[in-house]
């Protein structure tokens, strides 16, 4: 007769065949994450190299106004540094990434780097020495660039001054701050990509989708985020910008920023001057306009506002989105407690500039009433303006623009609420309750 296994080694077998299993499994998805990031490494010959037609000065004053559209000095100019030098804070909900330096210094800036190099970052999201860079260089948008593009800013950023200015290093939570985090999150979320022109479409809505989809990396705001970092698959949907708490609203929704209806002039206008007769830019769009849209050529931003303007959700879930806001206690007639406490609020704060009715003053100060930045389902920027103040920016069209003052030392998280309440549910408006939950939430970076 043969013994019996001793008692419990079974189990024990049958778990080292899962752990077997388990580990073979990881090894292959780590092989499939790495494999499908190898054709990253494939590079076309340089741009500027197959089209010589072009002389060099054209290039570089090229490359200088791309880099504008891009708005990469923004982010690469630290607080009170040089210009490209690098070492700004981007703030993300896994620690701070810190932008690295554009100027062509050989031990700290892009002198060693060849336009192929630059090519690997601006479309694969990869460094000079094939390292993964982290998506908040929005290369999930700038892999739309063309090569010449690329060539051309290239050939700019190479003019600059030297700056020896070493990189930060970055203050990601672990696991976060990994190489192999970092290549799972591309597998799930990244894809190198180029422009296809649509056929259906004319030039100026391909240029247009081209500047605002790629180089604009409008989708890194206006799109939603998931837990991860991921960007929504509803492209310019809307979403609050982490860490910010600033909401940049949907561009293809008529009741939030679609500028589906407006004059072509009138979306001009916003992108040159920060205004328009029917919104105007604060918060992180106001940097927007200031550091990179005034600078666009006026057939460029005729484009943008072409694309733009054909963005635009489907009628029946416009009819929805109308459902709801009827649904809402101001459209029933309901006027919530907290409103009646914000019109005393109102009278003594808001309505010498915004007048008694909330119509405004046309050009100076916004109306209220029928604005749909005051009815909008996010609340975010109406929190963000009244506590901390809000300006648009100054700009060669708007040299002097009216501004709002902060009410974040004279106004508690109750009264902004109140206040913000009776203006959401006045003169017609059909916004819902705001609450002192949301009002201390802006105050709390998420």
């Amino acid at each position: 007769m043969s013994a019996a296994p001793p008692p419990g080694s079974t189990a024990f077998f049958r778990l080292l065949r899962v752990i077997g299993a388990l580990l073979a499994l990881t090894a292959g998805l780590l092989a499939w994450i790495w494999l499908a990031g190898v054709h990253d490494f494939e590079d076309p010959a340089s741009a500027a190299s197959q089209n010589p037609a072009l002389p060099q000065a054209n290039v570089i004053v090229r490359g200088e106004y791309l880099t504008r559209a891009g708005n990469c000095m923004t982010c690469h100019t630290s607080r009170g540094g040089a210009s490209y030098a690098g070492g700004r804070g981007i703030e993300t909900p896994f620690g701070t990434v810190f932008s690295s330096n554009l100027t062509p210094d050989p031990d700290s800036g892009l002198g060693k780097w060849s336009a192929n190099d630059f090519w690997r970052a601006i479309h694969h999201g990869r460094s000079q020495d094939g390292r993964l860079l982290y998506p908040a260089f929005p290369y999930t948008s700038y892999t739309l660039v063309s090569r010449e593009d690329s060539d051309a800013m290239y050939a700019y950023l190479r003019t600059l001054p030297p700056v020896a200015q070493p990189a930060q290093p970055h203050t990601l939570r672990w696991p976060f701050s990994t190489q192999p985090a970092l290549a799972a999150w591309r597998a799930l979320y990244f894809k190198p990509d180029r422009f296809e022109p649509d056929p259906a479409q004319n030039a100026d809505w391909n240029r247009g989708a081209y500047l605002v989809r790629g180089l604009g990396h409008c989708a890194a705001c206006h799109s939603a985020r998931n837990a991860l970092g991921g960007s929504s698959p509803l492209d310019l949907a809307g979403g609050l910008i982490p860490m910010q708490n600033w909401y940049a609203p949907s561009l293809t929704r008529r009741d939030e920023a679609s500028v589906a209806g407006w004059p072509t002039e009138d979306v001009i206008s916003l992108f040159k001057t920060g205004v328009a007769p029917h919104a105007s830019a604060l918060g992180p769009m106001a940097e927007v306009v200031l550091h990179s849209t005034q600078f666009l050529s006026e057939p460029d931003l005729q484009s943008m506002a072409v694309f733009l303007k054909s963005l635009a959700e489907p009628a029946d879930k416009q009819a929805g989105a109308e459902a709801v806001a009827s649904s809402t206690p101001a459209a029933a007639g309901k006027v919530p407690l907290s409103a009646q406490q914000g019109a005393r609020l109102f009278d003594k704060h808001c309505a010498q500039c915004h007048g008694d009715r909330g119509e405004g003053v046309r050009g100076i100060y916004p109306a209220l009433a029928g604005n749909r930045a005051v009815t909008m389902p996010s609340t975010a920027n109406l929190v963000q303006i009244v506590l901390n103040g809000g300006y648009s920016p100054a700009t060669e069209g708007n040299p002097r623009p009216y501004g709002m003052p902060p009410f974040v030392l004279e106004l508690s998280d109750v009264e902004v609420a109140s206040v913000l309440t009776f203006i959401r549910t006045s003169w017609g408006n059909r916004g819902g309750e705001v609450t002192a939950f949301d009002v201390n939430r802006a105050r709390t970076p998420q």
